[in-house]
């Protein structure tokens, strides 16, 4: 387990390393992609869904067992629900208002951007409250909702 946590400790600095080399812990290099100045984030977001889509397919066609485990790496489809559009909508206003996406976040910490701790903050607390929101049992919340009068 410790060699796991290890390894995840080392992928993570190789990640946001990566990120900094890439510009995607400036500031304002999201406000150039926000206001169509600069297409450089633009081009770092699209070289790492190419390469996430290369990697995907790989993995599928050759059936690969993950590292750790030895377990066959598999990918579930998930259905579309409404309350997905809020969501992404409220991650694009954060986004667009910190300068900053949750992934970069963090190697903005690891650079010094003391800066970035509320919205590290706003990070966890939202995950939290996220967590706490799907973890309440769907019979609990439909009973929490008023009748619907199309019965």
């Amino acid at each position: 387990m410790l060699i796991n946590n290890l390894v995840f400790l080392l992928l993570g600095a190789v990640f946001g390393l990566l990120l900094s080399l890439a510009g995607a812990t400036t500031f304002d290099f999201y406000a150039k992609l926000f206001l169509f100045k600069d297409p450089q984030l633009a081009q770092v977001i699209a070289s790492a869904v190419l390469v996430s889509a290369v990697g995907i397919w790989l993995i599928r066609r050759f059936r690969v067992q993950a590292l750790m485990t030895g377990e066959p790496i598999q990918f579930e489809s998930k259905p579309m629900q409404k309350h997905l559009v809020l969501g992404s909508l409220l991650f694009g206003m954060g986004w667009g208002l910190t300068g900053s996406c949750p992934g970069s976040a963090p190697a903005m910490l690891g650079e010094g951007k003391l800066i970035i701790l509320p919205v590290l903050m706003g990070v966890l607390a939202g995950t939290w409250l996220y967590g706490r929101w799907v973890s309440v049992p769907r019979k609990a919340m439909a009973e929490s909702r008023p009748a619907s009068s199309m019965g």
